[in-house]
């Protein structure tokens, strides 16, 4: 008998036997204010995602609620979560993620979407999505290194300092972010480099294993490169990758204006970022180090681009093969 008018025939895939049996379920997390995602993109996405998969979609309606989410779709054993927005928004889904065998699959609906170029996903939602369509047939999980600070997982970049002041700028305005991406960013980081850090900025000590560096801004990276400036990748720290089992990154000593321009070289141009630098202490190779504010005074903190918090002490560290991805 066919199925009624208001039912759908559920998706199915075939088994290495060529048996068809019932479709991998999906948990789709849609950040509904994501930059580029609209009502329209989502309800596209989403229908063609029924074709392969038994999909459930639900909007996010506040900070964490994808971590709330995604540790839902652990729970109820799917296969697979797919975190449709921008880095945040897969950051948030990662943590609820972390240390289960359900998959995480980032569909972008950022400006940058480092995550998805990492792993090697289109940063066009069509093509990523046709993408994640095929893996159907091809399910191949695999298990890839998060990073960790005090009580936080990140995907591929943490830092404290002048990055997490910029990202607290460019947090507080969201439209200004939409509407004018990686040229706000550059906005911000002038100000705030002008306004705070070249006359009065926050003290901090890494140490690094046997090393202890005094500085102004330390950055931690999973994964290279650390960011995008549209499509060039922005690199910092070199040595890192997602499965490498540790992490590598960066110590800025100073902020002077005299450093700024060859630094900014470095990090569009050298593939070995700004490790070279003579005001930059390079480091790589560590499974975990420790920064504390050296001034008394709390030093802000970002994980993958979102402004998390101030900190008077910060313990990052590697957590192996932590995540289940599918790419």
């Amino acid at each position: 008998m066919p199925p009624a008018a208001n039912e759908l025939p559920q998706p199915v895939r075939l088994a290495a036997d060529g048996e068809q049996t019932a479709a991998r379920r999906m948990f789709v997390i849609v950040n509904p204010y994501a930059t580029t995602v609209s009502d329209r993109l989502r309800s596209l996405v989403v229908h063609a995602l029924r074709g392969r998969y038994e999909v459930l979609a639900v909007d996010t309606e506040r900070r964490d609620h994808a971590t709330e989410l995604a540790r839902e779709a652990v729970a109820d054993r799917y296969d697979a979560v797919v975190a449709f927005g921008g880095d945040g928004t897969v950051n948030e889904a990662a943590n609820g993620l972390a240390g289960s065998e359900t998959a995480l699959f980032p569909l972008p609906g950022g400006r940058a979407n480092v995550y998805c170029r990492m792993l090697g996903i289109s940063p066009d939602v069509v093509d990523a999505t046709a993408h994640l369509l095929a893996l159907a047939d091809d399910w191949r999980p695999r298990r890839v290194d998060l990073g960790r600070v005090n009580d936080r997982h990140f995907l591929f970049s943490s830092g404290l300092g002048l990055d997490a002041s910029v990202v607290k700028v460019v947090d507080a305005h969201p439209r200004a972010k939409a509407r004018l991406g990686e040229w706000y960013y550059t906005w911000a980081a002038m100000r705030t480099f002008a306004g705070q850090y070249m006359t009065d900025a926050p003290r901090l000590r890494a140490t690094l294993g046997e090393t202890t560096v005094d500085g102004v801004t330390v950055i931690v990276q999973n994964g290279d490169p650390y960011t995008y400036f549209g499509d060039t990748p922005v690199r910092m720290g070199a040595g890192a990758t997602l499965d490498g089992g540790d992490l590598a990154g960066v110590v800025l000593r100073r902020a002077n204006p005299v450093d700024v321009p060859s630094i900014a070289a470095r990090a569009l141009r050298s593939p070995e970022g700004v490790t070279g630098h003579r005001r930059v202490h390079g480091y790589r190779g560590l499974r975990s180090l420790r920064v504390e504010s050296a001034d008394g005074r709390p030093l802000p903190l970002q994980v993958d681009g979102d402004y998390i918090g101030d900190v008077n002490e910060a313990l990052f560290r590697c957590v192996p093969e932590a995540l289940t991805v599918v790419r």
